[in-house]
């Protein structure tokens, strides 16, 4: 059983207190979060509980228990204090996901750093854009990606250390030092940085998909939000075999990658290794995972290859599954309930707001298609973008607003405050996404406010679009963005990757105008369809709709650092 079982209004009047049982100020008003995801565990009698697995993309195997993971992070901890590293140190992790980026990411912080995850996928302009910006002091990699530091290098002079996890007698360049968790002193205990629940914690830049990444600046106390969040959306026990499948470059993989499950005080898989439905369904039915977090490209990318893949595999550990990165079409749910005879649960969030805010719980109704309702402690709305006040009218489509104030919402965005400042508005936080509430509470998302078409006067969602357009039985991806007119200022242009087996033609086009002909109202029709072998995505899977507008347009594309094959 989960934690909720069936979902009741009663939740709503929790406002993020911690219960000793829980989260409690650790010795001497400590408020250091990796205190509470490895050292607390193992004071409360759970040191031989194992943390996490981690299967290598051979498969090969290692473990470690809470206490393993509480010395392996002393040690590191204590060599960066041995290196001159000092509290508020920007130190960036830049690894695959081998057990050192997790451990890292706790060393950093019990030393009193800030941690910056950075994908491993990134080209040298988009880690040389953000290590730049942060002042990175020292960066945590691998050989695999030290050349790309070695290039852009003699541009950093913040930049002082360069640690290359497992080079072994590899050689390296001034500056660069071989780092082996086996090859250094054990440290059992170390003085853990007393961080007030305000000190900075972990910056995370965002994907970039609407303009230049930013820096957005977390703090310790956020773990309040992640770890409750984590209990009742995610629905995690201290009994579940947890798989987040997000990397930790992003925020999905460190709120909930790390945070929130070991706070919690639970095991969970890392699998590092590509994208495979046979591999992933592998991975599930080998470990028993219990509770599986994902992200909506992903589970189309699973849809792709049917339900005949799913029958291969015994998967019936599975008790609940989240989504979260995009939305998450209602085609995605109803595949899900048929696939493995449970829906997705959508789930609601941003690199800013560093934890769940809107999410469909277990126990609740799911309506296909909805991100679902406010977290418990969160307050949230649409408002109207002109007058800035809340919309009453059930289906009116509004920006989404959240009242300032929970745990883990960012405090800065890394020198830019007049960028951040102009996030909040009228007392609330806009969260740069419109949306739609129904008469139940239900949010329904349609489409980042720069995405929303003007067509003829009236706004058009690309989601909706979108989602039509996936029930097609050609159509793998999709995406609606606006195009010049000069009768109705805007018309509507769907981009579709086909699945495997179709190939663009002028009956396939046709085929799909009269499917969502049926679907949509005619000001959302798409009034030209492209077929291409694949979108334009950011490396963590979300549609960069700006760059096909741009291109429709004539205008400049902006950042592309995280763009997929960038």
């Amino acid at each position: 059983m989960g934690n909720i079982g069936n979902y009741d209004e009663k939740y709503s009047s929790f406002r993020w207190k911690m219960s000793e049982q829980e989260l409690s100020y650790g010795k001497d008003g400590m408020f250091n979060l990796a205190y509470y995801c490895s050292d607390l565990i193992c004071e409360r009698g759970h040191g031989d509980k194992l943390a996490f697995l981690w299967q290598g993309f051979k498969g090969e195997k290692k473990e470690y228990t809470y206490h393993d993971l509480s010395v392996a992070s002393n040690t590191i901890a204590q060599y960066l204090a041995g290196h001159g590293m000092k509290p508020q140190d920007r130190v960036c992790l830049f690894m695959d996901k081998i057990p050192e980026l997790y451990i890292s990411f706790l060393g950093v912080l019990k030393m009193g750093g800030i941690v910056q995850p950075l994908f491993s996928a990134f080209g040298e302009d988009a880690l040389f854009t953000r290590l730049e910006d942060a002042q990175t002091r020292a960066i945590f990699t691998t050989m695999k990606h030290v050349r790309k530091i070695r290039r852009i290098r003699d541009k950093l002079p913040d930049l002082q250390f360069v640690f290359v996890v497992n080079a072994g007698d590899k050689k390296l360049e001034k500056g660069e030092y071989a780092f082996s968790l086996a090859g250094i002193p054990r440290v059992d205990t170390f003085d853990i940085y007393k961080a007030d629940p305000e000190a900075p914690s972990v910056l995370h830049y965002t994907s970039g998909t609407t303009g230049k990444p930013k820096g957005a600046q977390h703090v310790h106390s956020s773990i309040i939000a992640q770890h409750v969040t984590a209990r009742w959306a995610l629905d995690i026990t201290p009994d579940d075999i947890y798989w987040c499948t997000a990397d930790p470059g992003w925020v999905t993989g460190t709120s909930y990658g790390i945070i929130g499950p070991w706070s919690n005080g639970v095991t969970q898989v890392i699998l590092d290794a590509g994208f495979s439905s046979e591999k992933w369904y592998q991975f599930i039915q080998q470990h028993k995972v219990t509770v599986w977090y994902t992200a909506p490209t992903a589970i189309r990318l699973l849809m792709k290859d049917g339900t005949s893949m799913v029958e291969k595999f015994d998967l019936s550990s599975l008790r609940h599954l989240i989504s979260v990165g995009e939305p998450l079409n209602a085609e995605a749910v109803i595949w899900s309930e048929k696939a493995f005879g449970k829906p997705f649960y959508d789930s609601y969030w941003q690199t800013e707001t560093g934890a769940i805010v809107i999410t469909n719980f277990p126990g609740m109704k799911v309506k296909p298609g909805s991100m679902g309702k406010p977290f418990p402690g969160i307050t949230a709305t649409v408002i109207d973008e002109k007058t800035l006040e809340p919309i009453t009218t059930p289906g009116r489509v509004g920006l989404i607003a959240l009242k300032p104030g929970w745990p883990s919402m960012f405090r800065t965005y890394w020198n830019n405050k007049e960028m951040y400042d102009s996030k909040f508005k009228n007392n609330w936080y806009i969260c740069g996404d419109r949306a739609s509430i129904d008469q139940d509470g239900y949010f329904w998302f349609v489409g980042r406010d720069d995405d929303v078409i003007n067509t003829g006067g009236h706004l058009v969602g690309p989601f909706e679009i979108e989602s039509a357009l996936l029930e097609h039985e050609a159509v793998a991806e999709s995406a609606a963005v606006g195009k010049p007119d000069p009768v109705n200022m805007e018309v509507v242009k769907a981009f579709v990757a086909l699945k495997s087996g179709f190939q663009p033609s002028a009956d396939v086009e046709l085929s799909i105008m009269n499917f969502i002909r049926k679907k949509l109202s005619p000001l959302a029709m798409p009034q030209e369809i492209e077929f291409v072998d694949s979108l334009p995505k950011t490396r963590s899977g979300k549609i960069m709709r700006r760059l096909l507008r741009a291109k429709e347009w004539g205008e400049e594309i902006g950042d592309t650092s995280t763009l997929e094959n960038d």
